[in-house]
This record gives C-alpha cells, sequence and structure tokens, in this order.
C-alpha cells in the first residue's frame, strides 16, 4: 500500500512539474505591411504575453534572410506579462512581393514559434499613382539644406565626411533609409533617427572614392516620402597622393606649395 501511495504521489509530483511552464500567447503570428514604398524600413512589432506559470526567456530569435533585422524582449518574461518580437524588413534595392519569418526559440511550452510578414515593395513611380491627394498630403517631405557639396581635392582611398541638414516639410515622422550610388562610395556614420514633422536633423555621410579624377556621384537618399527620393550631387578631384601633389620643383629641390 505504502508503495503505492508514493508511486501516485511520484506521478503526481512529475505531472505538475510537467505543467509548470510559460506559455507563448501572441496577440497575432502574422503582419502584412500591404504596399510598402521601397527604401523603406518596414517594422512590425509582435506583442505576447506569458499565459503559463514560469518565466520565459527568449534565447534566439532568427530570420529567414538578411533583409530582416529581428529584436526582442531580452529580460525575462514573468507569468501574466508582457513582451515583444519586433521584425524590421529592409526594402531598399528589393521591390517585389516578400515574404518572410522570424524563428522564436525559448524555454516555453512551445520551444520553437515562428512568426511571418509579408508584402509587397513598390518603387515610388509604382505607388504614386495608387496613392489619393490626402495620402500624398500626409506623407512626410525630405528636404535637403543644399543639393551638392564639393569635397575640393582629396586622396584615393581616403575616407573623408560631409555634415548636411535634412528636414522634415511633410505631416508624418520621416524616416531615412539606404543610400545608393552607382559609385558604392557613400555611406551614414551613423544611422539616422526618425525626423518629427516640422524637425530637422544633421546627417553626416561618408565618402570614399578610389577612381583617379574628377569625380561627381550622384546619390540617392531613400525615404518613406512618399513624393520620391532625394538626390546629392557629391564632387571631388582625387588624387594618387596629396603630399606629392602638393610639392612643386624649385632648383631641383622639392618646395611644398604654401
Amino acid at each position: 500500500m505504502k508503495k503505492l501511495a508514493s508511486l501516485l504521489l511520484l506521478l503526481l509530483s512529475g505531472g505538475l512539474a510537467a505543467q509548470a511552464q510559460g506559455v507563448l500567447t501572441f496577440e497575432r503570428d502574422a503582419h502584412d505591411f500591404g504596399k510598402v514604398p521601397e527604401g523603406t524600413m518596414a517594422t512590425h512589432e509582435f506583442k505576447f504575453r506569458n499565459t503559463g506559470n514560469q518565466p520565459i526567456v527568449i534565447a534566439t530569435v532568427q530570420a529567414s534572410c538578411g533583409c530582416t533585422t529581428p529584436d526582442w524582449t531580452k529580460t525575462p518574461v514573468l507569468p501574466g506579462k508582457s513582451g515583444m518580437v519586433r521584425a524590421v524588413y529592409s526594402s531598399a534595392g528589393r521591390p517585389g512581393v516578400f515574404n518572410k519569418t522570424v524563428t522564436i526559440t525559448s524555454n516555453a511550452t512551445e520551444p520553437s514559434k515562428v512568426l511571418t510578414i509579408k508584402g509587397a515593395v513598390l518603387t515610388k513611380d509604382e505607388l504614386r499613382p495608387t496613392l489619393t491627394p490626402a495620402q500624398l498630403a500626409a506623407s512626410p517631405r525630405l528636404v535637403l539644406d543644399r543639393p551638392a557639396h564639393d569635397f575640393g581635392k582629396i586622396e584615393a582611398g581616403q575616407q573623408t565626411t560631409t555634415r548636411l541638414t535634412v528636414r522634415n516639410a511633410g505631416r508624418s515622422s520621416l524616416v531615412l533609409g539606404a543610400l545608393s550610388s552607382p559609385c558604392y562610395c557613400v555611406g551614414y556614420k551613423a544611422v539616422p533617427a526618425a525626423i518629427a514633422p516640422g524637425q530637422s536633423q544633421t546627417i553626416e555621410l561618408i565618402y570614399n572614392q578610389r577612381q583617379l579624377g574628377a569625380a561627381t556621384d550622384v546619390v540617392t537618399i531613400a525615404s518613406n516620402d512618399l513624393n520620391g527620393d532625394a538626390k546629392l550631387t557629391l564632387k571631388a578631384m582625387i588624387v594618387k597622393d596629396l603630399v606629392s601633389g602638393s610639392m612643386v620643383k624649385e632648383s631641383g629641390t622639392s618646395v611644398p606649395f604654401k
């Protein structure tokens, strides 16, 4: 009889231990962005609640491609509390339909959970005819403080920077996207933050041209401005060596030019 009681107690305790686990409950496990302007960072936050009786710790969140960058709640989510998994899809240079997944690994009852994002990336030219006047009026507007910048004489391969001011003349937050140029020699020094309507932000661009001679590079600045992308022209005279280029011959001796 005692053996039977001990066995029942063991089975009961084992069953209770099996039930003691966190449960990852999402509001939705899929999101459709619909039509996305090319160049924008399509972002959606999946919210979940721990409906179990033990804390949940998310170990990793793995995206199905490099174009999707995930983020998530890094601290333990206690029973009854909420957390999030954020998926960011970079649409720059990726026109067309997309369907991507992010896979969550955790200590919940369902150790592997898959979330899905989808949509259709349209170029600004494709998107504009489908927009109403009200939608265009509500769009952010990207305004640069100047259309071009001349670096003057720089050494080939030398990394140089310039600052420019971006103003949002629209009615909603402006989000800057990727930079593109035929030379693949321009980038952000730091990722710009969103710009509120009526506000301005100074951004810093890195320029690294290696082709010798007079350079003229047109840079496209993508954003969520539905009216179109912005263009900036960068000019420079690229020389092999700034030091030797500044020397002149005087009486057979090299003298720095002043």
